[in-house]
């Protein structure tokens, strides 16, 4: 009997430690679920850095990721650009708040643009996230107009987006000015060639009538008699026939 009776105890506390277990097992199980179903605000993490944001994050008993980096001229590289949820939002605990962190200003290096037009050299400065800067112009032989002689930054310069690029533009030789000489009342078969062999453009001539005026004679021009002129302007003229 003593044997039976002992065995009898020893399965009535075995059976008491199971029902212990279940019970403060099933209670850790239940305290977990409702700190999980637990809502807590979300904090403005944004311009914050990345280890600031975690920290503050985690006396929330919310965690962090980090969606992806870009470049931005406002938010200094490795602070945080945006966050998801905002900021005032409520999220369960032990969820994560997804950032976008900055990588700062984007570099670039300034290209070699001497000797390309000034279209060129804007249109490749807007490509790489550049600005022109100031312009000047000077005349010289050694570049045709429109050309540019040097540049500043110079080239291979690293410099942060958005900067400017200054240029030093060619406006060619410089042309010698003229007075127009008044050639009314002329005739054309002299002035015309004589005009044309100084390197002048006669670009137009019109034949009109004109009552009691012999044939030949120039009656109206363009430019008007004592105007400045250079060789490369258009000369038109009427003609009496």
């Amino acid at each position: 009997m003593g044997k039976k009776h002992s065995w009898w105890y020893l399965d009535l506390i075995n059976f008491l430690l199971i029902i212990l277990i279940f019970f403060f097992g099933g209670a850790v199980i239940s305290s977990q679920i409702i700190l999980n179903d637990e809502l807590v605000y979300v904090p403005n993490i944004t311009g914050k850095r990345v280890d600031e944001a975690r920290a503050e994050l985690q006396k929330r008993d919310l965690g962090l990721t980090i969606a992806g980096h870009e470049f931005s001229n406002e938010v200094g590289k490795g602070r945080i650009i945006s966050q998801d949820p905002a900021a005032g939002s409520r999220l369960k605990v032990n969820r994560s708040i997804s950032v976008l962190v900055s990588s700062g200003q984007e570099s670039v290096v300034v290209p070699e643009l001497r000797g390309k037009s000034l279209e060129q050299a804007v249109s490749t400065l807007r490509q790489l996230g550049l600005n022109r800067g100031f312009l000047t112009q000077i005349h010289t032989p050694q570049y045709p107009a429109g050309r540019i002689i040097a540049q500043y930054p110079p080239a291979s310069t690293v410099v942060e987006r958005n900067s400017t690029v200054g240029f030093l533009v060619s406006q060619g030789e410089k042309e010698t000015t003229y007075l127009m000489p008044d050639l009314i009342g002329r005739k054309a078969e002299r002035i015309v060639p004589k005009l044309q062999s100084s390197g002048f453009k006669v670009e137009d001539i019109q034949h009109v009538y004109y009552p009691g005026l012999e044939k030949g004679i120039i009656v109206r021009q363009t430019p008007p008699g004592g105007y400045p002129i250079q060789k490369r302007n258009p000369i038109n003229l009427e003609v009496s026939r």
